[in-house]
């Protein structure tokens, strides 16, 4: 019997997003020169239109000061995330 994970909380990590941005009080347009993106794929990623690469994640997490795992772990928000297999 195939046990699927649950799916990727992607709402969770949508306003994640949006409150660290509104955290620092920054506009789509300074997290975009802070981050390398385009202030288009901001839009798409908070308005939940892209899920965006790993690159575009890790890019936000430098630009945001926040370590990529707090970020991505928004995406087991809801649940639990897998544990580390037994040695």
């Amino acid at each position: 019997m195939t046990i699927f994970p649950p799916d990727p909380n992607l709402d969770a990590l949508r306003l994640e997003l949006s409150r660290l941005r509104a955290d620092r009080g920054w506009t789509y347009d300074e997290l975009a020169a802070r981050s390398g993106l385009s202030r288009r794929t901001l839009i798409e990623l908070e308005q939940g239109r892209t899920v965006g690469s790993l690159a575009t994640w890790h890019a936000l997490a430098h630009a945001l000061e926040s370590p990529i795992d707090r970020l991505l772990g928004m995406l087991c928000d809801g649940h639990e995330p897998p544990s580390p297999p037994a040695r």
